[in-house]
């Protein structure tokens, strides 16, 4: 697996494929075995793998225990991105949720014990919780820095015009979002500001909860659909389905491979997230998949979307 900096304002090298955490463990009813977990961790180790990303609500903090369990004899070998906003109980004191610095302060505390470890390389809040001024964020983040509990802060789910205020008072260095074939919202002012101030970029659920794989048209069960095998695709999400066919035809691969490394082409950090073994593996065969032009032109047009005001009139005015 290769190896690339995150982003502009770091010197660290990180793995071009993020392990994604969520799924490690089962105390939430849905997700991995303590073996399968293990398992999981330890093939994408051996597949080169550096950059775990976890949270303290994935499998109510379970997910972190095992994390901590695992790297506990070689944590300096990995970059540890954890987030904070839910709470790792299940039905947290209204003390404990949000981005305050009260719940910071309980909530790294804590993931810092579950994971083992002394510090945390990459913190961020989990969403923008609507509530806790900007300035209160900033503050508590750069006051995790201070005093090394924490190397480098991040957003998760927040606004480009929230990110962006913080980015520009305080040295933020990662933002996390969605993004896939389906889900290309952030084209419009998340992905352009991260590229400003020079953000790693992290992209989960780049297969859309496994809907770009194609397995639910086969029947199978997951994340969308749960246990049941009711399945429904709407025009333009077949178009997609399909040229992903196509393409995975042409280069002998899946669909779901093909998905996965059009997002690598978009000079990002996706996560994969993985239940088993077998998941995972199929991943990061993504690394080694080698879209062609014409193929990354395709599927970019076939999902673009219109980037709305004021962009849509700045490309028509503009020389």
């Amino acid at each position: 697996m290769k190896q690339k900096l995150f982003g502009t304002k770091t010197g660290l090298y990180a793995s071009e494929i993020i392990l994604g955490a969520a799924m490690l463990g089962n105390r939430k009813g849905y997700g991995s075995s303590i073996e399968d977990a293990k398992q999981i961790l330890t093939a994408y180790t051996d597949a080169g793998g550096n950059f775990i990303d976890t949270s303290d609500r994935y499998q109510l903090g379970e997910s972190e225990e095992i994390i901590g369990q695992f790297i506990e004899k070689q944590r300096s070998n990995f970059i540890i991105c954890t987030k904070y906003t839910q709470s790792s109980e299940a039905n947290p004191a209204i003390s404990n949720y949000g981005n305050h610095r009260k719940a910071m302060r309980q909530a790294v505390e804590s993931s810092l014990r579950r994971l083992k470890t002394d510090y945390i390389d990459i913190y961020m809040p989990h969403f923008d919780d609507g509530v806790t001024p900007l300035d209160e964020i900033m503050r508590g983040l750069e006051d995790l820095v201070t005093s090394g509990k924490v190397l480098y802060t991040g957003l998760t789910n927040f606004p480009a015009w929230k990110a962006a205020a913080i980015a520009n008072s305080i040295p933020l260095s990662a933002i996390q979002i969605e993004y896939n074939l389906l889900q290309r919202t952030a084209d419009r002012e998340l992905i352009p500001m991260a590229s400003q101030f020079g953000l790693g970029t992290m992209m989960y659920s780049p297969l859309a909860g496994g809907l770009l794989t194609g397995k639910y048209r086969k029947g199978e069960t997951g994340r969308i659909n749960g246990t049941s095998n009711e399945y429904d695709e709407d025009k333009l999400t077949k178009a997609i389905i399909d040229q992903l066919f196509l393409i995975a035809k042409e280069l002998s691969v899946t669909p779901g491979q093909v998905a996965f490394a059009w997002v690598l082409s978009k000079e990002s950090f996706p996560i994969v997230g993985a239940r088993k073994v077998e998941h995972l593996n199929d991943g990061l065969k993504a690394a080694n998949v080698q879209l062609t032009t014409d193929q990354i032109q395709q599927l970019d047009q076939l999902t673009a979307i219109s980037l709305g005001y004021p962009h849509d009139l700045l490309l028509s005015v503009r020389r």
